[in-house]
């Protein structure tokens, strides 16, 4: 596969390079998510984590489209308001005070060097400790500034922004392994913390960039840092009890008038946990966990006008988060490793009994490598492999040869059909009659779907234009209209 031409060894850079960044940073956080989530135990074990900083890296990167590509700073200031407004969760909210920070080291600057990048990341670690009343080290926090440390001292030894970065994702990297060290509850968990995990892959994900591997990223997942105890190998007391936990309260204020800060962080203080108050005088974002998430509201509407309400019942979220690890526990005697693409559809198929899943899809192809690797992780002697795509079909079938279980692929190319072959199963039936089962349930599926085309082609005896619909059935484009 060409690789694009790699960015990172010129002497400045652009708004576009900056947007391509954290573009690829998105990229790369959302192969990532559903494995943050998992680690989520800190501040509470509700396991969105990862989703909650996916969304606000997309917002901020939604918003740097809008923006001139040649102004570095009307890029960062544009990733920071939309990072500000599509904030989620506590380490979305802190991840936005990153992004301001890059705005206000780049401010004024049409193109930066990788000094002013180096700055900007700084100012950027800074306002996310600024931004808790009450910072904890062994999170997100740590990892920023231990990333922004080392960036530093890259720095001094060359201003090529490649070299920054590479030591930049370094550090970040061995900052989230010793995030355990730091706080008990991790430790306890046998995790690594989440919110630093998520920015280590968003830092990474920039790095391919200015690597010019994004083409290259599809075909790779990237690697949850490990810590010294095996990654939820159990569910500890700390975690499970019945603790209330309350409700996750967030939005943003449009102030009426000039909004101060301090005195909306004194005013709301005792009012609940994880409280975080960041913005300007003119638009702030409230992140709070409160039993009494009415009065937080309203006092937030005697200051302005406020959008972005999210309510969350924590409570429910740290049950529903209990069951997910509890269904990631090797119920029965045959694993069942699943080809998914997206965080709906892996829980829909854990729910459904899959013992592992691998990221892969019509447009991320796992290799077989990581395919035995996932065969080889689970507990289990027998295994069955759902490709879930006609493309990695092919692939899937080079495993049984390779692996030290007894693997059988049941050849699923779509989605339902995966579902149907899942249905199926009967964990009293032993491998070989599960698999035939599963194979006669999948072969009788058929699928159809929609989906809208991005440009111009002809599949085919088919002429499709840009933005008519096109038929499939079971992956064969059959159809194309305007509705």
């Amino acid at each position: 596969m060409q690789k694009r031409e790699k960015v990172g060894s010129v002497a400045s850079w652009s708004g576009q390079e900056l947007r391509g960044m954290f573009t690829s940073a998105t990229s790369w956080l959302e192969k990532s998510a559903s494995d943050i989530d998992a680690l989520n135990v800190f501040p509470v074990p509700d396991g969105d984590c990862g989703t909650n900083m996916l969304l606000t890296m997309r917002s901020a990167v939604e918003e740097a489209y809008h923006a001139s590509d040649r102004n570095a700073s009307a890029v960062a200031q544009a990733m920071a308001r939309g990072a500000l407004m599509g904030a989620r969760g506590n380490s979305g909210v802190i991840l936005s005070q990153i992004f301001r920070g890059l705005a206000l080291g780049l401010e004024g600057r049409k193109s930066f060097s990788g000094n002013d990048f180096v700055t900007a990341l700084t100012e950027g670690a800074m306002l996310a400790y600024k931004a808790l009343t009450r910072p904890v080290e062994g999170t997100i926090l740590t990892v920023a500034r231990e990333a922004s440390f080392a960036a530093q001292s890259a720095c001094a030894q060359s201003e090529d922004l490649l070299s920054i970065m590479e030591a930049t994702v370094k550090a970040a990297r061995d900052a989230v392994a010793n995030t355990p060290a730091l706080l008990p509850v991790l430790r306890q968990a046998g995790v690594v913390d989440a919110g630093g995990q998520g920015l280590y892959v968003v830092l990474e994900g920039a790095l391919h960039y200015l690597k010019g591997e994004v083409e290259e990223m599809q075909y790779r997942r990237p690697q949850v840092v490990p810590s010294s105890i095996p990654l939820v190998s159990r569910i500890p007391a700390a975690i499970e009890k019945e603790e209330p936990y309350g409700y996750c309260t967030e939005f943003v204020v449009e102030g009426r008038k000039r909004l101060s800060l301090e005195r909306i962080r004194k005013r709301l203080d005792n009012k609940g946990q994880s409280l975080i108050v960041v913005g300007d005088e003119n638009l702030i974002h409230i992140h709070i966990h409160t039993f009494d998430p009415g009065k937080i509201i309203n006092y937030a509407t005697s200051l302005g006008t406020i959008h972005q309400i999210k309510v969350q019942n924590m409570d429910d979220q740290h049950k529903d988060y209990i069951e997910m690890i509890k269904a990631q526990a090797p119920p029965a005697d045959i694993a069942i490793v699943a080809v998914v693409s997206g965080e709906g559809l892996t829980q829909v198929f854990r729910s459904l009994g899959v013992t592992a899943t691998v990221p892969g899809g019509q447009t991320m192809t796992p290799s077989t490598r990581e395919l035995l690797q996932a065969v080889e992780s689970v507990p289990q002697d027998r295994v069955i492999i759902l490709p879930n795509n006609k493309n990695i079909v092919l692939t899937a079938r080079q495993v049984p040869g390779l692996a030290s279980k007894k693997v059988e692929v049941v050849p699923t190319e779509t989605i339902p059909q995966g579902v149907s072959a899942l249905l199926s199963f009967n964990y009293d039936a032993d491998l070989e009659a599960n698999a035939s089962v599963m194979r006669e349930a999948s072969s009788t599926v058929k699928t159809v779907e929609v989906a809208r085309a991005v440009r111009s082609t002809k599949i085919g005896d088919l002429k499709i234009k840009r933005k008519q619909s096109i038929g499939f059935i079971d992956g064969e484009p059959t159809s194309v209209g305007d509705n």
